[in-house]
């Protein structure tokens, strides 16, 4: 596959690093979050800075936005989760629970729940509707780091500090299965679009590929120099991205597996000069936007030629 890159802008204004990046409502809008005390939202057909949407009070680790209620997650070093509706266009109550950095979160529509990863070891469950604790799981002694669902929504998967991914069944979250390929933290985690292939990264630098029937090894890469923070899937072409700690995007077939292109600065692109730590694709175009240290959001257009 020959794909076009190019840089569609840098998004300047945060005055410290960027750690998480989400789409919006509108296929125009961006939130990204990091070490400031707020949620900045921007918008990508102008490529400039529209609000501050969510004041906070210690930095952002995590957003996501939930299609189905409308309503954006934002999770903070301090355990608050912060709820914004945009039906509403005001702040919820937060969610309150962990007392310890929440570093993901994501949401079952079909069961109307939240999920949210903590520094504790633990992940909360929240009902979309109530916005009540039903319950919690107590995963590790250690951080767990990333979230990832199925496209079924049937298997969710969580991805540990200690090294270990734990899969749980969604219906009753009773334990499924325990991958242990990495050697170092796991720090990102996808399945793919068509639910045949289930991905991650890891602090060790790889990028692991499974069954997402079984979990099974198809393959075994040695994707980044450093952490791999970020995969991502192209909203319609096969392929997906990774971003890491090394400065480089790389972007990688996703039937063979194999590596397309690395976008970065010592490859000759306008691109990142400290760590990626989170990448995300625009639901309804080519752009991909990539965040890191060096307080910037990068918004790229890669499309097949």
């Amino acid at each position: 596959m020959k794909l076009s890159i190019e840089l569609d802008a840098i998004l300047s204004g945060h005055q410290n690093p960027i750690y998480t990046v989400e789409n919006g409502p509108e296929p125009y809008q961006l939130f990204t979050g990091g070490n400031d005390k707020g949620l900045v939202l921007w918008n990508l057909e102008k490529m400039n800075f529209e609000k501050i949407l969510l004041p906070v009070q210690s930095s952002i680790y995590s957003a996501h936005y939930d299609s189905n209620t409308d309503v954006l997650f934002v999770g903070e070093r301090n355990g608050k989760i912060n709820i914004y509706s945009f039906k509403e266009e005001k702040n919820l109550s937060p969610l309150l629970y962990h007392e310890k950095p929440v570093f993901d979160i994501a949401t079952l529509n079909e069961k109307k729940e939240l999920l949210a990863a903590s520094e504790d070891g633990k992940v909360s469950i929240w009902c979309l509707k109530t916005f009540k604790k039903l319950h919690h799981l107590d995963i590790s002694q250690d951080t767990i780091r990333t979230i990832a669902i199925s496209p079924d929504q049937k298997t969710v998967a969580f991805g540990a500090k200690d090294s270990r991914i734990y899969i749980f069944n969604t219906e009753d979250y009773s334990f499924k299965k325990l991958v242990k390929q990495h050697t170092m933290p796991v720090t990102s985690m996808t399945f793919s679009p068509d639910g045949r292939y289930f991905l991650s990264g890891g602090r060790d630098a790889k990028l692991f590929i499974y069954d997402a029937f079984d979990f099974s090894l198809i393959k075994d890469i040695t994707a980044h120099m450093f952490t791999v923070y970020g995969i991502s899937y192209h909203p319609h072409l096969p392929l997906f991205a990774t971003g890491s700690r090394d400065k480089s995007i790389k972007l990688w077939d996703a039937e063979t597996f194999e590596l397309i292109k690395t976008i970065s600065f010592e490859k000759g692109y306008d691109a990142h000069k400290l760590s990626i730590n989170k990448i995300v694709w625009n639901r309804n175009s080519d752009q991909l936007i990539s965040v890191g240290d060096e307080k910037l959001a990068y918004v790229w257009n890669i499309s097949s030629v």
